[in-house]
């Protein structure tokens, strides 16, 4: 690809700030902010370092980013996000040109019969959609054992940090890589279950998992009606915190986010704070966090905690924080609500005639097994078994249960019996609890371990306390600064 050789903007690392000054300063134009990140995209993911994030571009975005230059001038930006480009999940609807999969072959040839909620405001907020992220075929939901970043659509995401030796983690896979590999300002996932903040914590960026009904999931290709959510993915908790507040409110499609009136912000930035940690209560289950850590990953999480003790927070040990804690966890909310959830899908977004129902996806991944099925279908098959009703005692009983221990029982219970401001987890732990309550967590950088793999911490707290994570994650990632980008 020929060097974009005109403009002397600096790329890598680069922040929505940064780029909004050069814009004002008209040093730089969205146009040409969009070749950058196509330069970009074009030397590292399927050549270079082939970290194969991307599965496929917008091939409007450079006339989008034209017009929103052209816009600029004669109207002015609309905010933060104008001329800014942005990558998305792709199992997050456009009802454009682009394709949304989630990275299976049945879904190849389906488009989207209009933008999902969240799409529709990023595009009135002036993003440019860049195009779309590989990610764990069905949001990792499709078998067990499915190898986290793929999808028999695009291959294998890699870790930018160490590609094909470190885990890319699943299934905001493709966001996660193409966000630290600075393939985009910024990308959104989707998370039922640790799939925003894993691939976050893994490839050393800043995820946000919101309060379940916060943002639109209209549009998303769904697993669970109970724990689905989108969310941004960034560089920065700043820039991470912009992109959130243009993606939430109330949809009439989502009866969900009806419970965010009164909770939810348009603008995040309010909450960026210094010295948020100063006085915090932060629980820890300290036993529980670090089982299963590494010692490099344990003395990684040692020293976020004397961090945040030096800026002033209260680390309060705790003996657990849920019962879900002792208990081997049980998939079955997820297991029936998917059926429900995919064949509701399948006959509203898309006009794809051969594939109207999970039936059909099981058959044509049997049809095409050679590509479809390296890792069998074995999730994709037990939902089916399912009456898709939702009506089955079993399903009911672990709704309550998940609902009860993770919430009355679990972070409400901790949250208030210890005064706390926050709960504090490592790396990819945890989330499973935050996922069941649909409560919000933020995960941030906080270093490397000795082979150089990205670390970070999740701070969690109960619904609609995004501003409180918010600014506690700013403190530590500004009394911190660990993110450093990878070599490619």
């Amino acid at each position: 690809m020929t060097e974009v050789k005109d403009v002397s903007f600096v790329l890598e690392e680069t922040t929505i700030a940064d780029i909004q000054n050069a814009f004002d300063r008209e040093q730089l134009t969205s146009e040409q902010l969009v070749r950058l990140y196509l330069q970009q995209i074009s030397r590292h993911n399927l050549l270079g370092s082939k970290i194969n994030a991307v599965i496929e571009m917008n091939p409007d975005a450079l006339h989008i980013a034209e017009s929103l230059d052209a816009e600029r001038l004669s109207k002015g930006k609309r905010g933060p996000l104008h001329g800014i480009p942005v990558l998305l999940k792709d199992n997050i609807n456009t009802g454009d040109a682009m394709h949304t999969s989630a990275g299976s072959l049945a879904l190849a040839d389906s488009y989207a019969l209009e933008d999902a909620g969240i799409t529709a405001k990023l595009r009135e907020a002036g993003a440019v959609i860049l195009g779309k992220t590989n990610m764990t075929e069905w949001a990792n939901f499709m078998t067990e054992n499915m190898p986290n970043g793929f999808s028999s659509r695009g291959g294998q995401v890699l870790n930018p940090y160490g590609p094909g030796s470190f885990d890319v983690s699943g299934s905001s896979s493709g966001s996660g890589a193409a966000v630290a590999a600075n393939f985009a300002v910024a990308a959104i996932g989707t998370e039922t279950s640790g799939s925003i903040l894993c691939p976050a914590s893994a490839n050393g960026i800043v995820g946000i998992k919101p309060t379940t009904g916060l943002l639109s999931r209209f549009g998303i290709i769904p697993i669970s009606t109970s724990q689905d959510t989108a969310g941004p993915m960034a560089r920065t908790v700043t820039d991470a915190a912009i992109l959130l507040g243009a993606i939430t409110g109330v949809d009439e499609r989502d009866s969900a986010t009806n419970k965010s009136v009164g909770s939810f912000e348009t603008d995040y930035t309010k909450y960026l704070q210094n010295k948020a940690l100063d006085g915090a209560r932060i629980g820890i289950c300290y036993d529980y966090c670090t089982k299963d850590l590494t010692p490099s990953e344990k003395e990684r999480f040692d020293h976020a905690i004397e961090t945040i003790k030096q800026q002033g927070g209260q680390v309060i040990l705790l003996d657990s924080v849920t019962p879900l804690e002792t208990e081997v966890w049980d998939y079955n909310v997820l297991i029936y609500e998917f059926k429900s959830g995919i064949n509701h899908y399948l006959k509203q977004h898309t006009s794809l005639a051969s594939i109207t129902s999970l039936q059909d996806i099981i058959a044509f991944n049997k049809d095409h097994s050679a590509d479809c099925l390296q890792h069998g279908q074995v999730l994709l098959e037990q939902s089916e078994k399912t009456s898709g009703t939702l009506t089955e005692p079993q399903y009911l009983d672990s709704r309550l249960n998940d609902l009860q221990k993770s919430k009355a029982l679990g972070i409400d219970r901790a949250m208030k019996e210890s005064q706390l401001d926050a709960l504090l987890y490592p790396g990819e732990t945890g989330y499973g609890f935050s996922a069941k309550a649909g409560y919000p967590s933020i995960s941030v950088p906080a270093g490397y371990d000795s082979d150089g793999r990205p670390f970070g911490i999740v701070f969690t707290s109960s619904a609609f306390k995004e501003p409180d994570l918010i600014r506690f994650a700013y403190s530590f990632e500004q009394a911190t600064l660990h993110r450093v980008p990878p070599k490619l």
